[in-house]
């Protein structure tokens, strides 16, 4: 199983966000770049990267930071936050960036999701779901549809997406551990590879995770708050 300890970047800064929210900052570095040093001097084997600000549409504002933190570190880096069409996918590409995650377009333009899998490769687009009670959130958290976020993993599958980034928003930064009763479901109903988000909290979920066979899990706030030893993690996995 890959860990991913997490990045994410508000106005070129490192902070983590409870439960997506933008009025509950917290600061933990200037230098994003530093914490993707640090994360990959541990033996990380990918870097989880979140633009905050671009789910909020501002999107440019950290692309210079995110430029910094790919060329800090010889591990492989993806991107989630704002992505809405194909220029910006190339303009993350071009960056050094090597994944980028989708979310709100991968609910809204289906089509759109289709080309850019056929053109760049599965391998370098990711499909984020966001969910709140089993439902698709869109737009940074801030909507809740109708969508159940199963049956649109599944439509996900048939179009060509291979990974996935599951979060259950209830749990995001609230150190409580995962939703691993959505993690079993989306495993016996999909051969997507799936990667755990959202309360990853002890090693104890790790170990959890890593039974129920999980492709990746991201660890954020509880690296942040020293609740989990990377390098402990990393010799589990």
């Amino acid at each position: 199983m890959i860990i991913f300890p997490a990045i994410d970047i508000k106005d070129k800064k490192c902070v983590r966000l409870t439960q997506g929210d933008f009025d509950k900052v917290n600061v933990y570095g200037e230098d994003p770049s530093l914490m993707a040093k640090k994360w990959a001097g541990y033996g990380a084997e990918f870097i989880h990267v979140v633009n905050l600000n671009g789910s909020r549409d501002e999107v440019g504002i950290n692309d210079e930071t995110l430029a910094k933190v790919a060329k800090a570190v010889d591990v492989p880096i993806q991107v989630g936050g704002g992505i809405r069409d194909e220029k910006r996918v190339k303009e993350l590409l071009d960056l050094g960036i090597n994944r980028v995650i989708v979310g709100t377009m991968a609910i809204e333009n289906k089509e759109l999701l289709k080309e850019l899998i056929e053109k760049y490769g599965n391998d370098k687009i990711v499909v984020s779901i966001d969910a709140k009670n089993g439902k698709v959130a869109t737009h940074g958290w801030e909507k809740v549809s109708d969508i159940d976020s199963v049956d649109l993993c599944k439509e996900l599958e048939q179009i060509g997406v291979k990974t996935i980034v599951y979060t259950d928003i209830s749990k995001d930064g609230m150190l409580e551990g995962p939703n691993f009763d959505i993690y079993k479901e989306l495993s016996q109903k999909t051969s997507l590879d799936i990667i755990a988000s959202g309360g990853v909290t002890s090693i104890d979920d790790v170990k959890r995770l890593l039974d129920m066979n999980m492709y990746g899990a991201i660890i954020g706030k509880a690296l942040y708050d020293n609740r989990i030893d990377l390098k402990e993690v990393l010799d589990l996995c």
